[in-house]
């Protein structure tokens, strides 16, 4: 039986690249892009594409009436400095689509349901440096907190309905094919296409502010392993911590500086998403994922800043 695999929220940063993926998996036909805008043209062109707002319930339960989906994605989100502006709509968003969509889950028998959390859920008492899976968990944002409470809704789902729900912690994300969505990593894909377009970048994090980050590439693959893995080799069923690499803005532009030697980059005094950066972990232990479904990195440092700027040349 073939997998018919609904995406919502196909736009995003994750998104664009995950429908991508997946269609070359499983056939264009079997994965239904939807968001609540027009998608870019490649995702409308590529295969199936429906109108979907995560807040409308019956316009969502007419979808999975509609395509009966073993497989859903559920990436529609506020993220991190958006969600500071708009809290309240943030923790709506957030919340109230992923509680229909666990409802339409348990109600349509749908195989596997993939919803990404982030190490927003960790706060300023959380350990800072190799923040293992099970510790403090404080959030100070809305973003934060809003994906701290989905955790816990998803192993209740799971624990009482027997919803298989698998979650990711990402770090901050970087790529090339889609513009970020308004978080606090975004810094590290902003800097590459100024850095290629004016040759010079101001950061509004400070140049010692490390971060777990990870290549795009990367956080697909590990998506689409942890949604093949057997569900009996999964030992959490709130979200894995998902590690990355940790670099410094500083370490970034030393980097990009390797292929633009005249590269100058700058700080700003101060800017709110400083804050929300500070009360993140520096650095994450991930070994949960590595053992339980064999989770290892590709890409470091040099590896992504030489592909970002390879494939933005392109574009720019």
């Amino acid at each position: 039986m073939s997998e018919k695999i609904l995406v919502i929220g196909a736009n995003g940063q994750i998104g664009t690249e995950l429908v991508t993926a997946l269609r070359g998996i499983h056939g264009a036909e079997n994965v239904i892009a939807s968001d609540i805008n027009s998608p870019n043209y490649a995702i409308r062109n590529s295969g199936p594409f429906e109108f979907a707002n995560v807040l409308d319930k019956d316009n969502l339960h007419h979808l999975f009436d509609k395509h009966r989906p073993t497989q859903v994605y559920l990436l529609a989100a506020i993220l991190s400095a958006v969600g500071e502006q708009k809290p309240k709509m943030a923790w709506d968003l957030n919340m109230t689509g992923l509680l229909h969509v666990l409802d339409f889950a348990v109600e349509f028998k749908t195989s596997k349901i993939f919803w990404p959390s982030s190490i927003a859920v960790f706060g300023p008492h959380s350990p800072q440096y190799n923040t293992p899976q099970y510790c403090v968990m404080d959030p100070n944002t809305v973003y934060g907190f809003s994906k701290l409470a989905g955790e816990r809704w998803c192993e209740y789902y799971y624990v009482k309905y027997g919803v298989d729900v698998r979650s990711l912690r990402y770090p901050g994300l970087i790529g090339w094919r889609a513009n970020p969505g308004g978080g606090t990593t975004d810094y590290a894909v902003h800097i590459f296409h100024e850095a290629l377009k004016k040759g010079k970048y101001q950061g509004f994090l400070s140049a010692q502010t490390a971060l777990p980050m990870m290549y795009m590439d990367d956080a697909i693959r590990a998506t689409i392993n942890l949604m093949d893995a057997p569900a009996e080799n999964l030992s959490i069923r709130s979200s894995y911590n998902l590690a990355g690499i940790s670099f410094t803005p500083e370490q970034l532009a030393e980097e990009i500086k390797k292929h633009i030697p005249d590269f100058e980059m700058s700080y700003a005094d101060s800017d709110p998403r400083q804050a929300i950066a500070d009360s993140w972990p520096k650095s994450i232990d991930d070994t949960q994922a590595q053992q339980d479904w064999g989770w290892q990195l590709d890409y470091d440092l040099a590896k992504i800043t030489g592909d970002m700027l390879t494939n933005l040349k392109k574009i720019i």
